[in-house]
């Protein structure tokens, strides 16, 4: 394993130069070529930075609401099952606050620019 530079370093490294040297340089549709790589960069920084914690609280979350544990895949497809077969709703306690929270942690890492997800943040949500 190496120490340094980290994958996080590395990444946005990447990007920052992509977006501050290379983009003033090019137009056209090689210029959105280059937003989308940006975006792709970006995207996979707040994957390495976020998504280990985000796992995480889903999992304690899901193991509560479900009452068996497992990895965030295993305890979702358990949730997916019960719910598939009426075994649990959002009449279910704890479920839509799971739901809610899951989706917030999901977008904070896939859209953190999202209006939907700055306005409820906004609010707390």
């Amino acid at each position: 394993m190496q120490d340094e530079p980290t994958p996080v370093e590395l990444t946005k490294s990447v990007a920052d130069f992509l977006r501050n040297d290379i983009t003033p340089l090019i137009s056209g549709h090689h210029a959105f070529k280059l937003r989308v790589a940006i975006n792709i960069l970006d995207l996979v920084t707040r994957q390495l930075t976020q998504e280990a914690g985000s796992d995480a609280k889903e999992v304690e979350r899901l193991r509560a609401l479900l009452g068996v544990d497992g990895s965030v895949t295993e305890l979702n497809r358990v949730l997916a099952d019960r719910i598939s077969k009426g075994e649990v709703d959002l009449a279910t306690p704890g479920l839509a606050e799971h739901l809610w929270a899951t989706t917030m942690d999901k977008l904070a890492v896939d859209q953190p620019n999202y209006a939907s997800y700055k306005r409820e943040l906004s609010r707390g949500g």
